[in-house]
């Protein structure tokens, strides 16, 4: 595939980002569908922020968790109810027309997103609130296996036809044709029991040779051991044997092989999410009450958990662990120049030396496979494994005849290993396929297991979704290989490499392969349309049908402005920062005009991209705002998603530097480009977005007259481990990176007018950043902030009139101080 090249400059209305009527009836032409359904159209009725702010009901009620039935021949997915927050699943076939809401009595008959196929494709299995039921595809029979209120997982059928799945950490199969339902495994979180120990010691033994009854209990004991372990191994009808793994341990994984003869698995040491005095206070209590509710541990307090790795006979109940040491760099020492440049601030020299370092299954957080991989005939078993100071990400076999792992792949990362793209699998002729970062971006790769990996996709975009075929030669996979924020479906041939192009859409979309594999559902929007559900032919640019019409006529009749996808260019590289443009009527004209930028959320998120936007509350802001006269700029600043992996670590060790300088560049852009007066420019945001408002009052206070941080981060060393380590190592290893990085030791640089908007329940990030954030400003004698609480929301907000309060403080400010 051609590298694509994109200009920096702004990309203002060109054919490929425009919401232009042309445009839209031209791919309306192509997709042979209508404009309105496939582009989205802009009504007549302004937005108020009341509206904005009104309760998510108003937009429709888009479709959630869609998934195909087993058949292929219909689609089953979720909406919300009107005026509650229950759902309800709903049906409709491939073929269009009218959907039905499922009936609860029927909820059982139709399969579930995790449903599993046995290897000739005769039968279909599910899991339905904690119970079995398996589908015969040939005569459309559905049998029920389990009926308890035992929760049950990790559904597979075996390579003899019987279904099996995890219990707790049992596993149990059940033969489809006499029914006959066995135990395979139990894994057992204490230690073996032993034969009743001869006696030890002079009073013992002296006890065992007065004491006739003493003697023969003794004996009575050892005969019963002896007998029922005699009987384990002479009768195969009797229970399996526990595994027996010690006491104080936790399993964070298991798989079973598809043969159901072995088991690999990942435990550690029992361990605690968070500490007695991890609480959170909330003053707004049913009962009237002060509640202290637990929280989980900052970053600070976390300490590694390392796991070992276990490969488990179940014939023999046997547990052999997987050595570590085999894996490449498992004890260096990667943070040894970190650790030099903190020692040497305190005048100390810092000795590198190697040691084993904590491993673990990785975890990836946008996938929901699991980190063992078992292939189809259990010959062969992956795992993913990852280093706890996140610079190594490994992928091993396992030889079963030495019970040792057999490394394939390591990708290392001097800043730290992506939480996303970790996804693998087997492919032909037990061949591994997996995501890498190694090139910069997100690619496919494929590997035999004597042999180099080979590149399947290569350019400046990311790879994401795939979906193997059923004959293991094809992937499926998402892409923004067109522009980075536009992103489509692809197929790869994996022996040759040839890559198709499955649609050629002008949005966002993700999608999901029918089980007979001739069709795909996608889900799609654009920047006026929320997401919706079509159905294509699984062909090269075949048309789209549209299934739902959940969109709201108050949506329709919205007067919205999609907003432009610009090329902001970058002073601090060759790639330019890509942001949405919102531009009101005649900005040209009169005096020069007043803006604001927004900084998105979660750090790694993309937000400028040509899909509805998660956060569609601030996308009818900042129409508001561009109704007032406002400009408004929305960027991706480094560290977001989409743009590959040096647009991702940017922030490595200095979160808060790289935004803001693209953030300079932005209100540049915006004085050249777009008819902005320099000195009447805001800045506002959430979470992330919040933290980024704080470095930019406060380490470049000329920047902006005035910012409002939402629920935003104060100082690092109070959020979390599984992000912020990522990114800044732990406290006691660097803590420069944490003073170069957190707000709070920059508060006395503000100067602007700055409003703090905090909910006091927030188990993300919490109040107390905003509240150690204003002790500091008091303590500067600052007085141009102000604080705004909101006592009963937590991080993402649940009241309209919660969200209408905060923006229209938002909005005062702004209209007070530009």
């Amino acid at each position: 595939m051609k590298k694509l090249q994109y200009s920096t400059i702004a990309l203002a209305l060109t054919a490929i980002l425009c919401t232009t009527p042309v445009f839209a009836e031209r791919e309306a032409d192509r997709f042979n569908l209508q404009t309105q359904q496939i582009q989205g159209q802009s009504g007549a009725v302004a937005m108020t922020i009341e509206q904005a702010m009104a309760h998510q009901d108003w937009l429709g009620r888009q479709p959630e968790l869609a998934y195909w039935s087993a058949d292929s021949q219909s689609l089953i997915y979720q909406r919300k109810q009107a005026g509650n927050e229950l759902r309800d699943w709903h049906q409709v076939g491939i073929n269009g027309g009218q959907s039905t809401q499922v009936a609860l009595n029927d909820l059982d008959d139709v399969g579930a997103a995790e449903q599993v196929f046995s290897a000739d494709r005769k039968f279909a299995g599910w899991i339905f609130e904690g119970n079995v039921f398996v589908k015969s595809l040939s005569d459309g029979k559905i049998s029920q296996l389990t009926r308890s209120n035992d929760n049950r997982l990790a559904l597979q059928f075996l390579t003899n036809g019987r279904v099996a799945w995890r219990q707790g950490w049992d596993f149990y199969a059940v033969d489809l044709n006499s029914g006959l339902h066995v135990q395979l495994a139990s894994l057992k979180l204490e230690d073996a029991p032993t034969a009743p120990p001869a006696p030890q010691g002079y009073l013992a033994e002296e006890q065992h040779k007065l004491i006739k009854f003493v003697a023969l209990e003794h004996k009575n004991a050892l005969d019963l051991y002896q007998q029922q372990e005699a009987l384990r191994k002479a009768n195969n009808t009797v229970a399996v044997a526990p595994v027996y793994l010690g006491k104080d341990k936790q399993i964070s994984d298991a798989a079973l092989s598809p043969d159901g003869s072995k088991l690999v698995l990942a435990l550690g040491a029992k361990t605690r999410w968070n500490d007695e005095r991890d609480i959170m206070p909330n003053y707004i209590t049913g009962n009237g009450d002060i509640a202290a509710q637990p929280v989980r541990r900052r970053v600070n307090d976390q300490k590694p958990e390392p796991e070992q790795f276990f490969l488990v006979d179940l014939v023999t109940a046997e547990a052999k662990e997987l050595k570590q040491d085999v894996l490449s760099g498992f004890d260096e020492d990667v943070l040894a120049s970190v650790k030099a440049e903190n020692a040497k601030r305190h005048g100390k020299t810092y000795k590198s030396e190697k040691k084993p370092r904590a491993i673990t299954l990785i975890n990836d957080w946008s996938w929901d496979q699991s980190a063992i991989r078992w292939n189809a005939d259990g010959s062969q078993v992956a795992l993913m494994l990852k280093a706890w100071d996140n610079k190594d990400r490994w992928l091993a076999t396992v030889d079963f005849k030495k019970a040792g792992f057999v490394e394939q792949h390591r990708l290392h990362d001097d800043a730290w290993i992506n939480y996303d793209f970790n996804n693998f699998g087997w492919a032909y002729d037990n061949q591994l396929y997996f995501l890498s970062e190694q090139s910069g971006y997100s690619h496919l790769y494929l590997k035999p297991l004597k042999g180099e990996a080979k590149k399947l996709t290569s350019g400046s975009f990311e790879v994401s979704q795939p979906v193997l075929s059923k004959d293991g030669r094809s992937v499926y996979y998402r892409a923004n290989a067109q522009h980075p924020g536009i992103y489509n479906v692809f197929k790869v041939a994996l022996d040759s490499g040839k890559t198709t192009a499955l649609t050629q859409l002008s949005g966002n979309l993700t999608f999901k392969l029918s089980p007979d594999e001739q069709k795909l559902l996608v889900r799609y929007s654009t920047s006026l349309l929320p997401e919706e559900l079509y159905v294509m032919d699984n062909q090269p640019s075949a048309p789209l049908k549209r299934l739902t019409y959940t969109v709201s006529k108050e949506l329709q009749n919205m007067a919205l402005q999609a907003p432009q996808v610009v090329a902001v260019p970058s002073s601090h590289g060759k790639a330019p920062v890509y942001a949405k443009l919102y531009l009101p009527k005649d900005y040209k004209q009169g005096e020069k005009r007043r803006a604001v930028i927004f900084n998105h959320g979660a750090g790694y998120l993309q937000n400028s991209d040509l899909g509805w936007s998660s956060y569609f509350r601030e996308f009818f802001f900042h129409n508001l705002l561009t109704q007032k006269g406002y400009v408004v700029l929305d960027m991706d600043y480094r560290a977001s998603k989409g743009y590959g992996r040096d647009w991702r670590t940017a922030i490595y060790r200095q979160m808060g530097t790289p935004e803001i300088e693209d953030l300079a560049d932005g209100v540049n852009w915006l004085v050249d480009n777009a008819h902005v007066d320099r000195a009447r420019i805001g800045t506002y945001g959430g979470s992330y977005g919040g933290f980024v408002t704080f470095m930019a009052m406060f380490k470049q206070p000329e920047l902006f007259k005035a910012g409002s941080a939402l629920r935003p981060v104060g100082d690092w060393a109070y959020y979390n481990h599984p992000y912020t380590a990522n990114i800044l190592n732990t406290p006691d290893v660097d803590p420069i990176a944490y003073e170069r990085s957190s707000p709070i030791y920059f508060t006395e640089g503000l100067k602007g007018q700055l409003l703090i908007n905090s909910p006091m329940v927030d188990d993300n990030v919490f109040f107390q950043d905003s509240v150690r954030i204003v002790q500091r400003l008091i303590e500067h004698e600052i007085n141009s902030f102000e604080t705004a609480i909101f006592p009963v929301e937590p991080h993402g907000f649940r009241q309209p009139s919660s969200w209408l309060d905060e923006y229209r403080r938002i909005e005062k400010l702004f209209d007070r101080t530009l």
